[in-house]
């Protein structure tokens, strides 16, 4: 099986490129970064998302490590400069529910097959240097590393600023929901292609591992 903080990033942090801004160092998460992670989290969600904590939508941001550390399938990484976590993405089996999504939604993306990017945020100083574009890369490479998914879903809130772009210069729209009657949620539904496995990921993480 490939464990959440062994096989997320090949075993290894990775440093971004000195043209991107050198010192930021991309790596699973382990227990020393919960923390930090979780701060990113909770100040992404009170000051861009300004949604506050919401426990039927942010409960894993307190548990962190029965969310993404722990199961096989799923990740948690982070983005650290020097000694601060200032970037989080993490990947989680669970499709969207329904409600509060179209029904259709979620029977088109189900939990188990789908693989939910989720959380990824880069603290507001540490913007515009591809963090977030490298989290969705690493993301995808673990989900198709791990087995077993045969999709890769997101939303985004067109709200907060910047996030429609830079999903839409990324993934597919599959469902806005302000072209639905009423206005939904307000949220775009994504779907990212889901690149080939590494040879070898099949048999390194079967299901039931």
């Amino acid at each position: 099986m490939v464990s959440a903080t062994a096989g997320a990033t090949a075993t290894r942090a990775r440093e971004a490129s000195p043209e991107k801004g050198g010192g930021y160092v991309l790596k699973a998460a382990a227990a020393e970064d919960v923390g930090g992670a979780r701060a990113v989290m909770l100040d992404t969600v009170y000051h861009d998302l300004r949604s506050g904590y919401v426990p039927r939508w942010h409960a894993d941001i307190i548990d962190l490590e029965g969310a993404y550390l722990r199961p096989g399938r799923c990740t948690l990484l982070v983005v650290r400069y020097g000694d601060e976590v200032v970037a989080t993405g993490a990947v989680r089996d669970r499709g969207p529910q329904s409600p509060p999504n179209p029904r259709w939604i979620a029977d088109r993306f189900p939990s188990g097959s789908t693989a939910q990017l989720c959380r990824i945020y880069v603290r507001p100083e540490h913007r515009r240097h591809g963090l977030a574009r490298r989290l969705v890369r690493e993301l995808a490479a673990f989900a198709a590393g791990v087995g077993g998914y045969t999709s890769l879903y997101l939303h985004t809130d067109p709200a907060v600023p910047g996030a429609e772009p830079f999903w839409r210069s990324m993934a597919r729209e599959v469902c806005d929901e302000r072209t639905l009657p009423g206005g939904g949620q307000g949220i775009i539904h994504f779907e990212l292609p889901l690149p080939l496995p590494p040879a070898g990921a099949a048999s390194a993480a079967s299901p039931g591992a």
